[in-house]
């Protein structure tokens, strides 16, 4: 009996190593929490420049699920979600006027090259960058916003 229940301590243990081991390692990217826009740090080409905006990033599963709220330069509120899977496949995003499906890859633990597109078309293409300290994030972007404008954005995030 003894034996038999040092063994199932023995497996509940193993298990509850290996899942806290993988929800470190999952915890660990450096996107994960919430990100603030310095509006005064980023500069919006053509602009105007939005009033605020709020980006959250949780893990889903294996992928990471991206909320964004804000304040519009029109004052009006802003919302859009999408998931971050690193992988190149199209995936779909909602509240982002300017395109409908998000491509991202990898490049190394820190930065991101993306697509955007809208109705099939390559609108606007990217890199997203995470500081080695982790508190600092900057999103550029340049193409062609749904207005038909070119467009060469800087968004500078601080992590909150």
């Amino acid at each position: 009996m003894q034996t038999r229940t040092l063994g199932c301590a023995v497996i509940i243990g193993v298990f509850v190593a290996l899942f806290g081991i993988h929800s470190v390692a999952q915890s660990t990217d450096p996107m994960i929490g919430t990100w603030v826009l310095n509006v005064a740090k980023s500069k919006f080409s053509p602009g105007p420049a939005p009033k605020s905006e709020s980006r959250t990033y949780v893990m889903a599963g294996k992928e990471i699920k991206a909320t964004s709220t804000g304040v519009g330069a029109d004052g009006k509120p802003t919302a859009g979600e999408w998931m971050i899977v690193n992988d190149g496949r199209d995936t779909p995003m909602t509240g982002n006027p300017d395109a409908d499906v998000l491509s991202l890859k990898q490049t190394d633990a820190f930065s991101t090259e993306f697509t955007l597109k809208k109705a099939g078309k390559v609108v606007i293409t990217g890199t997203r960058t995470i500081s080695r300290d982790g508190r600092g994030m900057t999103i550029t972007n340049k193409g062609t916003n749904a207005k038909g404008q070119p467009i060469n954005d800087v968004l500078v995030f601080e992590k909150r």
